[in-house]
């Protein structure tokens, strides 16, 4: 795979306050370049959100009221969201969460394509017992040293997904034929009939 082609791309990660719809707590962008998560670049934000952070939530992610209270609203944050995303690909775990939440939040935006690591690994590692961002990291192994923060965290989950796209992307000798299987149905980047369910 030369990495050199691939077309600008943000891996993206959101974590919310576990309402229904959700309302944003954190938000990471994290740009892959030459083969590398650009961690330079990367766009983070901790959000207070409009409704109370759920305790199931604040459990997984660790992020309580108290901890965001101090934190802009979307209301002020959005703009620069929206600016850094532009009409980039973005490349997600589960992307169609990530993508619903965003687009959501974020009306009218439009990715240039979207790719799905939990399709792709399904794709390319058939037979795993499990393709869960944790039991992938524990299969394929990434260098996670340099992760910020914890798992459940947006950064974090970010960088995993950016080493765990960049190991799959191996398999394949272009952008194309890796987009070609990790583009879920519904979603932009190509153009193909597919009527496999989605997971959320």
């Amino acid at each position: 795979m030369d990495f050199g082609t691939w077309p600008p791309l943000l891996v993206v990660d959101v974590e919310g306050n576990g309402a229904s719809p959700p309302d944003l707590v954190e938000v990471a962008a994290l740009p892959v370049r030459g083969g590398e998560p650009d961690t330079g670049t990367a766009g983070w934000w901790l959000i207070r959100p409009p409704r109370p952070v759920t305790r199931f939530a604040a459990r997984v992610h660790g992020l309580t009221d108290e901890v965001l209270a101090s934190r802009p609203s979307w209301h002020e944050v959005a703009g620069q969201v929206r600016v850094l995303l532009g009409g980039v690909w973005i490349a997600a775990h589960n992307a169609h969460v990530d993508h619903r939440v965003l687009s959501a939040h974020l009306p009218g935006w439009e990715p240039a394509g979207v790719v799905d690591t939990l399709r792709l690994a399904r794709a390319a590692r058939p037979g795993l017992p499990s393709y869960t961002l944790d039991s992938l990291v524990e299969h394929l192994a990434p260098g996670l040293r340099q992760a910020p923060d914890r798992r459940h965290r947006a950064r974090f989950d970010s960088y995993a997904t950016s080493l765990l796209l960049l190991d799959l992307a191996k398999g394949y000798e272009t952008w194309d034929q890796l987009a070609a299987v990790a583009v879920p149905p519904g979603l932009t980047g190509v153009s193909r009939p597919d009527g496999e369910p989605t997971l959320w």
